[in-house]
């Protein structure tokens, strides 16, 4: 069966690395804090100016001044830092993040990306997503693969303004995770329980399937 929020959030927490600093959009990255590996080390950086974010609070132990940028209240761990925006803004300007988990609408086989716009919808403000993807090397979209109408969002371009192009590097969806390469969604693991097929009819750009896929292992 398809994975669910929670699902895609661990799968990706299986692509941090030791020492990095990473950004979590809002949205289902978000979760990632909560499923580290417990043999690494990671500094989550959120870009209202906070470095050594922690897992959401348990309920009862929030603390209202204490939020993310989707103004979620969040945890700080040991050693956690608290800036301004314009500092926060210059480290990820200046390369210092080396993962970037963001949600989208719509991606397109040749890596762009839209998530910030729905014309003739109200939208508060494009958020650090654009200097996000301006800067970042590494950058992760957490997803469904279809839309709510059943319509794929991994498109062969996309329909939606454009929040970055050519930046994305991967995908982890409900159904799969995918590299992005060549002008094509490269199919990497299906989820537990999906069967390639399924994969194929949900992805409307042009996607690449090796001879053998395996299955998401899913702790």
């Amino acid at each position: 069966m398809a994975l669910d929020k929670v699902g895609i959030a661990k799968r990706i927490a299986q692509e941090l690395r030791d020492g990095w600093y990473v950004n979590l959009g809002i949205g289902i990255p978000t979760l990632v804090a909560n499923f580290v590996p417990q043999d690494i080390t990671v500094e989550f950086q959120s870009e209202n100016g906070i470095l050594g974010m922690g897992p959401f609070p348990f309920d009862g132990e929030e603390d209202a001044d204490l939020i993310n940028a989707g103004k979620q209240t969040v945890t700080l761990m040991p050693g956690a830092s608290i800036f301004d925006s314009a500092t926060s803004f210059a480290m990820i300007r200046g390369q210092h993040v080396q993962l970037t988990v963001l949600g989208a609408m719509e991606v397109s086989q040749d890596g762009d990306i839209a998530n910030w716009k729905i014309p003739g919808r109200m939208v508060k403000g494009m958020g650090g997503a654009m200097d996000l993807v301006a800067s970042a090397e590494n950058i992760i979209v957490a997803m469904m693969h279809t839309n709510k109408k059943g319509e794929s969002k991994l498109l062969p371009s996309c329909s939606l303004p454009l929040t970055g192009v050519g930046c994305v590097t991967r995908i982890i969806t409900n159904l799969a995770a995918l590299e992005i390469k060549n002008g094509a969604f490269h199919l990497l693991e299906r989820a537990p329980g999906v069967s390639v097929e399924e994969i194929k009819a949900a992805t409307a750009g042009e996607l690449v399937v090796p001879e053998n896929v395996p299955e998401m292992k899913i702790d």
